[in-house]
């Protein structure tokens, strides 16, 4: 771990000069900008292959072009062991806004028609619904993916706007936008060249081009306010989600040629040369136009860093660049690009600079999903707004704050589709994995349909960090024993549904 380098914090604040009885004005509270890309994952960064962040992450990175993150790394905290505690899209996104496990954000599976189960919450304080109330100009471009999908066109009411069944795309009224007040979004629709928007009057936009490019189009006009879209005297949170380098990457029609063209001619060992990689797979073959994606979202991210710079706001602004889960890309040989606890799923980017930083640092803090929101609030100044959530608020830890607390674990949750009604509409979910990561180890518990115990995975990552040796699991091992407990103890906090009917008690002890 590359942690050696001190962290010089500070809070830069210009004063303006005063003369006579002036009264001094308060400073301007700081700005946010949170880009999420969707599947973007942690070893898809070129720095973690250079001289400065050597060591920082156990394993090879992917040999991408990534030159704005890298530039926007070396002035920026980054973190060595995010997660993304179930690693699929709407379940990050629940406990992104909500602070809370996905039984409790209400978020529990990918949201589409066939899971009404699975819907944010709308009696829940969310993060944007803070920012909001603390005087934020708040604004949400790009992928949402948080709401069942109803038959609510705006253009066609009583109809879907997705074509599909289920329906997974959906337009998000005005009563389910949780304060923010400028919105220029989507549910979820993978095309990456023929994208489409709603913005805040319901109005639908097709703009016909690369989603990442128009999306950075629209932050940047934002930023600068080119048509009022808010208030300039008031601080704002902007939260940009692209949904690049999601599937599909196929051909030239998923991604921009200029980028593919740096990746075409590569042979996918060299492009997929980390250790565990399975070349042989099918899938191997989208990998030049996976990381053409990698490629293309830096670049969009890049030019939103520069608006910021070129206003004046950069020095004044949160930046965070993260993403809602990983993807495999052929690891361990499997095909699902997400929702495992294969490191490639469940470790994702976080890199984060605030005013008053003035020097890099590398961060291996275990951090996850539900302590972003009280985090980002402890970073904005807004400790006594944070709503009561699952995770933690770090944002002493990010400061330097001796003696300021940490968790050393992380959460796994798998869920499945559970029970279904006489439609098929799915009305519960199945807990069917649960699992925990430390610094040193990697642990998953499997059950079946009554709750037995079926399958293990359990790596050792300091000696095996492609983890490509599962271990066997002995309940009486010191360590197992140390990582149940620490499962335990986050089953208990999140009231998971493994704590609540006390599933596998002979391993968990629960009331410890």
């Amino acid at each position: 771990m590359n942690i050696g380098r001190k962290i010089t914090l500070g809070i830069g604040i210009i004063l303006t000069a005063l003369s006579g009885c002036q009264t001094p004005q308060p400073p301007k509270a700081p700005n946010l900008l949170y880009v999420f890309p969707d599947q973007f994952r942690n070893q898809a960064m070129a720095f973690w292959d250079t001289p400065e962040f050597e060591g920082s992450i156990r394993t090879k990175a992917d040999p991408v072009k990534t030159p704005q993150l890298d530039l926007f790394a070396s002035d920026a905290m980054v973190f060595t062991n995010m997660v993304s505690n179930c690693p699929l899209c709407s379940p990050h996104r629940g406990s992104l806004m909500t602070g809370l496990f996905p039984g409790s954000s209400g978020v529990m599976l990918n949201c589409n028609s066939s899971r009404p189960v699975s819907s944010l919450r709308t009696d829940v304080t969310c993060f944007s619904d803070v920012l909001h109330e603390s005087g934020y100009e708040t604004a949400y471009i790009g992928k949402w993916h948080l709401d069942f999908p109803t038959p609510n066109d705006p253009a066609n009411p009583g109809n879907y706007v997705d074509p599909r069944r289920p329906a997974w795309d959906t337009y998000t009224p005005k009563e389910r936008r949780h304060g923010f007040n400028y919105w220029y979004s989507y549910g979820t629709w993978d095309v990456h060249k023929d994208p489409h928007y709603y913005d805040t009057d319901g109005k639908r936009h097709e703009p016909k081009e690369y989603s990442p490019k128009h999306e950075a189009d629209k932050a940047i006009a934002y930023l600068k306010n080119e048509t009022g879209e808010r208030n300039p005297d008031k601080p704002f949170a902007l939260f940009v989600s692209m949904n690049p380098p999601h599937s599909p990457y196929r051909s030239l029609a998923d991604c921009m040629e200029e980028d593919y063209d740096l990746y075409k001619d590569i042979p996918v060992e060299k492009l997929l040369h980390r250790d565990n990689a399975d070349t042989q797979m099918p899938k191997a073959k989208s990998a030049p136009y996976y990381f053409a994606n990698v490629t293309g979202v830096d670049r969009e991210f890049g030019r939103i860093v520069q608006q910021l710079k070129e206003m004046g706001e950069y020095e004044n602004t949160i930046v965070v660049f993260s993403s809602d889960h990983g993807e495999t890309m052929c690891s361990q040989g499997i095909k699902d690009p997400k929702n495992s606890i294969y490191t490639e799923a469940f470790s994702v980017p976080f890199l984060i600079r605030w005013p008053g930083m003035n020097k890099p640092v590398t961060n291996d803090l275990i951090m996850g999903s539900p302590d972003i929101m009280p985090t980002l609030l402890g970073m904005l100044g807004l400790k006594d707004k944070i709503p009561p959530v699952h995770g933690f608020d770090y944002s002493d830890v990010l400061k330097g704050k001796e003696d300021a607390p940490a968790e050393q674990s992380a959460l796994y949750i798998r869920n499945y589709d559970g029970e279904k009604d006489s439609v098929g509409n799915v009305v519960s979910y199945f807990p069917v994995a649960r699992g925990i990561q430390t610094h040193r180890f990697t642990l998953e518990l499997t059950i079946d349909k009554n709750h037995q115990l079926v399958s293990t995975k359990f790596f050792n990552d300091q000696e095996d960090p492609y983890q490509l040796e599962n271990l066997p699991v002995d309940k009486n091992n010191p360590d197992v024993q140390q990582l149940l407990q620490e499962m335990a103890f986050w089953l208990k906090r999140s009231d998971d549904p493994w704590y609540k009917e006390q599933i596998l008690s002979d391993w968990i002890k629960y009331d410890l």
